[in-house]
């Protein structure tokens, strides 16, 4: 029952069984058994709602019933596997999966060889061994794939390893082949390889890759699962839905994201972002330089970081910091290498020989076009293009407006209402028109026309939701994608619009 009600991801359901099978275990007699559901029971608590303390206890729980039991079992092994998990990145937690990994192989056991396997990949990754640490991950996603695991659980952390180090190290390629390969596992076996909590990594990676409307859905199903839940687990898909409304110019909608969550790794970049787009270049800096000192920064994510440094820089006119930024943008490429990385690097570099007016910018900027392009990275690669255009726009103004106009297309089709309006404003400069014709607009649903006469009125997400009888959060997703089929900005914008769609009136109580 407990396994039944984890695959209906029913997580509490889950849980609760899981307790009264190691109770009916204990009066049994049967220690191992009752041990095997105390470990799950810790793996439960500290994979879904991070709780370390209450996994740090059933996992003790778990290996004291395993000294009651007299034989070598690799549940011991599993038992390493979880208490490795509760230590940090390190020699201890290589040492635990190791031993782990031992008991799998002299056993014979995939399901717990490819689990400690794959955490020593994290392992390697965290540790900046990445080239290493992808080897790893890679040779478990093969045994999934073919079929070698058993275990779901197992099958959904192994594909949850590859999403954090896909969306660390930004490396959209490596997961699209394996999310292709998962296709087929399901076909094959019926069995879904993308866990609830893994959701908000997927949901990165697609918002890396341009594909925004699978982001929002893979986001939305993860902020619904975790709705009431832990809120570590929520604040970490708050903080992937921040980062995909900065890109797509929804900065409002961002900022209420990020209330209460700023302090959050992963959400200083979004943060760092918000702030620069409002001219607040001090605050993005302090958001960027808190990210990058923090020892949790993973070795190959403090690209993204950096180079939204040098943007800081150079709107502050900041040269020589934007030369540091970018020096050691470039450096760290070089250590971590990939298409992202490689882009991110020439791009800056580009930058900085626009600003400088000295270098061979459009040499930088043919490169990150290369390498963006490599990189399966759409939207980047359009602002890429965005940036070649204005370097050939006096020498070349023809490349220059070729260049604008293929940007323009691609924000315009992920509404990235920011960049298509700087794409836009660029192609008036050079005599072309921003647009050819205005965008179709979807029609509001009934629910999102009653929301939007509420916001005319003024009120909050929160009024929205006890009005209308729905939760605060459907009522943050009704006001998104009002903003997104109208155009709109903000909710600022969206009240006048109320008003003037209703004859100066936004509606009746």
């Amino acid at each position: 029952m407990a396994r039944a009600l984890y695959l209906e991801v029913d997580y509490p359901g889950s849980i609760k069984a899981h307790e009264r099978a190691l109770a009916a275990y204990r009066e049994e007699g049967d220690a191992l058994s009752a041990a095997r559901a105390a470990r799950v029971l810790a793996w439960l608590h500290l994979n879904l709602y991070g709780d370390l303390a209450l996994a740090g206890g059933w996992l003790s729980r778990a290996e004291r019933l395993l000294e009651q039991a007299d034989e070598d079992t690799v549940e011991r092994g599993w038992a390493e596997v979880v208490r490795a998990i509760l230590e940090p990145y390190g020699e201890t937690r290589d040492q635990r999966l190791a031993a782990a990994l031992e008991v799998g192989r002299r056993n014979g056991h995939a399901d717990l060889e490819f689990a400690a396997l794959s955490r020593i990949a994290e392992n390697r990754i965290a540790a900046g061994r990445i080239d290493e640490g992808m080897r790893l991950l890679d040779e478990s996603l093969t045994a999934v794939c073919a079929g070698e695991i058993e275990d779901l659980e197992v099958v959904e952390s192994v594909f949850c390893g590859m999403f954090v180090a896909c969306e660390q190290l930004q490396d959209v390629t490596r997961a699209e082949q394996w999310l292709r390969a998962a296709d087929e596992l399901v076909r094959r076996r019926n069995q879904v390889a993308v866990g609830a909590f893994c959701r908000a990594h997927y949901g990165g990676i697609l918002t890396a890759a341009g594909r925004w409307e699978e982001a929002e859905a893979e986001l939305g199903e993860a902020a619904r699962i975790f709705e009431g839940g832990y809120e570590g687990s929520r604040a970490m898909v708050l903080a992937r839905l921040a980062d995909l409304r900065m890109r797509q110019g929804r900065l409002e909608e961002a900022e209420v994201l990020l209330e209460g969550i700023d302090q959050r790794l992963d959400a200083a970049r979004p943060l760092a972002a918000l702030h620069l787009a409002r001219g607040e270049t001090a605050l993005a800096r302090e958001a960027i330089d808190r990210g990058l000192a923090d020892p949790r920064m993973h070795a190959g994510a403090a690209g993204p970081l950096l180079a939204l440094l040098v943007d800081v820089c150079l709107t502050d006119d900041d040269v020589v910091g934007a030369a540091e930024a970018a020096e050691r943008l470039t450096a760290h490429a070089e250590s971590h290498r990939g298409p992202y990385l490689e882009a991110c690097a020439a791009l800056a570099q580009g930058k900085l020989c626009l600003a400088t007016e000295s270098g061979d910018a459009k040499a930088c900027l043919r490169d990150a076009l290369s390498a963006f392009s490599r990189a399966q990275m759409p939207v980047e690669l359009a602002r890429a293009r965005l940036e070649l255009a204005r370097v050939a726009a006096t020498e070349q103004p023809e490349v220059a407006v070729a260049e604008a106009k293929a940007a323009l297309d691609a924000f315009d089709r992920r509404r990235a209402s920011r960049d298509a309006d700087a794409a836009a404003a660029l192609l008036r400069s050079l005599g072309a028109p921003g647009r050819s014709a205005p965008k179709r607009r979807e029609p509001l649903t009934k629910r999102e026309s009653e929301v939007l006469e509420l916001l005319g009125h003024g009120f909050s997400n929160p009024e929205i939701a006890e009005r209308l009888v729905i939760s605060t959060k459907t009522a943050e997703h009704h006001v998104g994608h009002i903003l997104s089929k109208l155009d709109l900005r903000n909710r600022a914008e969206a009240a006048a619009y109320a008003t003037r769609t209703s004859g100066g009136k936004p509606g009746t109580e």
